[in-house]
């Protein structure tokens, strides 16, 4: 049950979520109309990717909507491959990039494609995704393709001002970077906001109040063929949805959840974390020791972004491969309702 230590405003639900699967298709991806009073503004294809040498590569690129309010991720890439101490962003990979503040976007049958521009100067690149199927090619760099795992997510989170509808579905891929072939999770997420609002970077409920303490979006594929996902936010007030989907076609949604966050001593990235959902159903966080994406504190994005595996507690399937990108934030703090402080 939500609880109040201050009676909200009107239009005030103190961060309550609301929180659904939803039916993926191309053309529910092509639809960019308004929901709730919130502009959309824009898709954001991200994963990581593990090649047969155990290194990753993590990659996002913004897919704007014309007339929305970009932030600062045009096209990012970091590797292990950099100093193989962690995941660090690739300058040389990604100077010679096509940017594309807007790209091309057309839709055939149920399938919506981006591309980048004719004659844009840098590397060019496609995209193209559905209820079934997802590719992804960047010129010289990279070519993927995969499957939708399970049902897409949803989530909303209304303000007094500001508020937030986020939106994602999850594709296990595989091919080849550099010559080398890999597989990993692509996530397609999209999100609307206020006009003007920009995801980490201007009108977003969440980063710009200092409300989360966990926020991830995960997926492990075993080895035997069995698949889990997730998304969950946990944070103050009564900020808090998980939804966990399997192979088996098991499907749970809740608010009910919290969690704690232990950093590293001096460090900004976790050591251990641990979600518990409903009062029962517990989740644990393993690092990947290469896993912290250092370049993003202190920069753009703001928040401690790391890469590692969530599972439930005494699970021992092998795994083949996954994602576990998301973010925590010592300033915010380590629990709900306990307030943190920087270093």
């Amino acid at each position: 049950m939500p609880k109040f230590s201050e009676i909200p405003n009107r239009g005030d639900f103190a961060y309550q979520c609301l929180v659904a699967p939803q039916k993926v298709s191309g053309n529910k991806l092509a639809d960019t109309r308004d929901h709730y009073g919130l502009k959309f503004t824009k898709h954001m294809p991200f994963g990581t990717l593990r090649d047969d040498e155990g290194h990753m590569y993590s990659l996002a690129r913004a897919l704007n909507s014309p007339g929305s309010t970009p932030n600062p991720t045009k096209f990012l890439f970091l590797s292990t491959r950099i100093n193989d101490e962690t995941l660090r962003l690739d300058p040389e990979t990604m100077s010679g990039r096509a940017t594309t503040m807007f790209p091309k976007r057309w839709v055939d049958g149920d399938t919506v494609w981006w591309s980048s521009l004719e004659g844009e100067e840098g590397a060019g690149w496609q995209l193209s995704a559905s209820g079934d199927v997802f590719s992804w090619r960047e010129d010289g760099l990279l070519e993927l393709e995969g499957r939708l795992l399970g049902n897409g997510t949803q989530f909303y989170i209304p303000g007094e001002e500001w508020g937030t509808f986020y939106v994602s579905q999850l594709y296990d891929v595989h091919g080849q970077l550099n010559g080398r072939p890999v597989k990993g999770v692509i996530c397609l997420d999209q999100v609307w906001l206020p006009e003007g609002g920009a995801i980490h970077f201007a009108k977003d409920i969440v980063v710009e109040n200092k409300m989360h303490v966990l926020w991830w979006t995960f997926a492990t594929v075993y080895k035997d063929g069995s698949w889990d996902i997730g998304s969950f936010m946990l944070g103050h007030d009564n900020l808090g949805y998980a939804i966990f989907q399997n192979d088996k076609g098991e499907l749970h949604c809740s608010t009910d959840i919290e969690g704690l966050a232990i950093h590293k001593d001096g460090s900004y990235f976790l050591d251990k974390a641990k979600i518990v959902v409903d009062g029962k159903d517990e989740w644990e966080f393993l690092p990947d020791p290469r896993g912290d994406m250092v370049d993003f504190v202190g920069g753009f994005p703001i928040t401690a972004q790391q890469e590692g595996r969530w599972r439930r507690v005494g699970d021992t399937r092998e795994p083949d491969h996954w994602i576990a990108w998301g973010e925590s934030d010592r300033r915010n703090g380590t629990a709900r309702n306990v307030r943190g402080k920087d270093l």
